[in-house]
């Protein structure tokens, strides 16, 4: 949108010289002020490359970080994410002001999205208690299957029929945008009050929908260029997955677990987990599984050492989960993630728009339906409202939708767009959800408001 600011500005300076004569109102200073902005507007132009200028950059750069701390601060005190402003300051970079252009953004997608990834994924496992994961598993495994099923069946219909695609396309599109985001409800969660039950529900079904998207989608790219789809294919790759997955995170992540303790507060302690875990990612992208799995399993080995070590047998001394140089890294790659999203938005067809707000909106009714089923008497009113409006789309949905562009699938342009306001719109859904829930208030004597025993039973 440079050049349209541009002529723009061009074009009320001429209308300033043609309108008013100079002995009638001298407007030098006026004009010299036009050119001066049409000067820097073009600095700013991005007509000879893909991305600005290294000075322009790193001032885009500046303006994330800030709005990151702000954000989060801001979130803190209403309940109000930050996810939506990071989005729309990608979107004023990208989409309007073009200092990063679509193909520089498609170019950076498998590096930046990898890196996001494990990174977010590993933070999740370290956040997970081990008992509360394993406690309330089947609710959590329950609500992600048959959540992603729903999800996956009502996008696939409304694909079809609405936008005249194939049916493979549109399974396609309902598997990549068809589980929550792993990236912001682990974020969410933490700073909700809650019962540890309920967001250890809703971390951990994040996390399964995000590895489940990836693998099917993944599998059905496949099948679009190839033109069939196999179910056999299917079952065995979800499988192999699966068990690579918990092969290597279990694998690497117990004997790590007892060497990053021996290392203590060594210089470079986190450095070297950092680097077991990118040398995890790529040995589960060589045997067949995303990296997302192994990164989730390792991390839960690392955060639940106090748990394991005497089940392991391991003599454990004090251990500091609280890592500063972790949490850094992770709101830095967490607030450039969801402004790369807004990076990638496109606003060419409106029906895509219409598409994605109508189907977000049925997304979260389709949710309310699975939560009734999954959630029992057990939670309270709190945790009900809060698990039913937790349909935020993100990491996954972004990541996936570039991969048709990058195979040269038909309507591959079709899916940043369509993606890019479902996203949007699951979080401004799940925003506006939060808020009504803050008014709700937990039962008495309990924390957050999962309820230890059924009312029959504590007559």
């Amino acid at each position: 949108m440079n050049p349209i600011i541009f002529s723009v500005l061009g074009l009320i300076r001429g209308q300033i010289d043609g309108i008013l004569p100079i002995s009638d109102f001298d407007h030098t200073m006026i004009l010299d002020k036009f050119v001066e902005l049409q000067s820097s507007i073009s600095a700013l132009s991005i007509h000879d490359g893909p991305i600005a200028s290294a000075h322009v950059i790193l001032l885009a750069a500046g303006v994330v970080i800030f709005l990151g701390v702000a954000g989060e601060a801001f979130f803190k005190k209403t309940g109000i994410p930050d996810v939506a402003f990071l989005m729309i300051l990608g979107v004023i970079i990208g989409p309007v002001f073009g200092l990063i252009q679509p193909e520089a953004v498609i170019q950076v997608v498998p590096y930046f999205a990898a890196l996001a990834l494990i990174i977010i994924m590993f933070d999740g496992g370290l956040n997970l208690d081990i008992k509360h994961v394993v406690k309330t598993a089947h609710f959590s495994v329950t609500l992600a299957i048959l959540g992603f099923i729903l999800s996956v069946a009502m996008i696939t219909l409304a694909a079809h029929f609405a936008l005249g695609w194939l049916w493979l396309e549109s399974i396609l599109l309902g598997s990549i945008v068809g589980g929550s985001s792993s990236a912001i409800v682990f974020g969410l969660v933490r700073n909700i009050k809650i019962s540890e039950e309920a967001k250890s529900i809703l971390s951990f079904e994040s996390a399964l929908t995000d590895i489940l998207a990836t693998i099917i989608a993944f599998i059905l790219f496949e099948a679009v260029l190839a033109g069939h789809f196999d179910l056999q294919t299917l079952q065995e790759t979800l499988g192999r997955a699966i068990v690579v997955g918990l092969v290597l995170g279990f694998g690497v992540g117990i004997p790590w677990m007892y060497v990053s303790t021996k290392l203590g507060n060594a210089q470079h302690a986190y450095m070297l987990t950092l680097g077991v875990l990118f040398v995890l990612f790529f040995l589960a992208n060589s045997f067949g599984e995303s990296g997302a799995l192994t990164a989730l399993v390792f991390g839960l080995m690392l955060g639940n050492k106090k748990h394991l070590s005497p089940i392991l047998k391991f003599k454990l001394p004090k251990i500091d989960l609280d890592d500063p140089t972790h949490n850094q890294l992770t709101f830095l790659v967490r607030s450039f993630f969801f402004v790369f999203v807004g990076l990638m938005a496109s606003f060419g067809q409106i029906e895509y728009l219409v598409f994605g707000i109508l189907i977000t909106v049925a997304i979260y009714y389709g949710r309310t339906i699975v939560c009734k089923v999954t959630l029992t008497k057990r939670f309270s009113k709190l945790d009900k409202a809060v698990t039913n409006t937790m349909i935020p789309r993100g990491l996954a949905a972004a990541v996936l939708a570039t991969y048709p562009i990058t195979l040269g699938l038909q309507n591959a342009e079709a899916y940043p767009q369509m993606v890019f306001f479902i996203i949007l719109s699951s979080v401004v859904i799940t925003t506006i959800g939060l808020a009504k829930s803050k008014k709700i208030p937990p039962p008495e004597s309990f924390e957050g408001g999962f309820i230890k025993k059924p009312p029959e039973d504590s007559k």
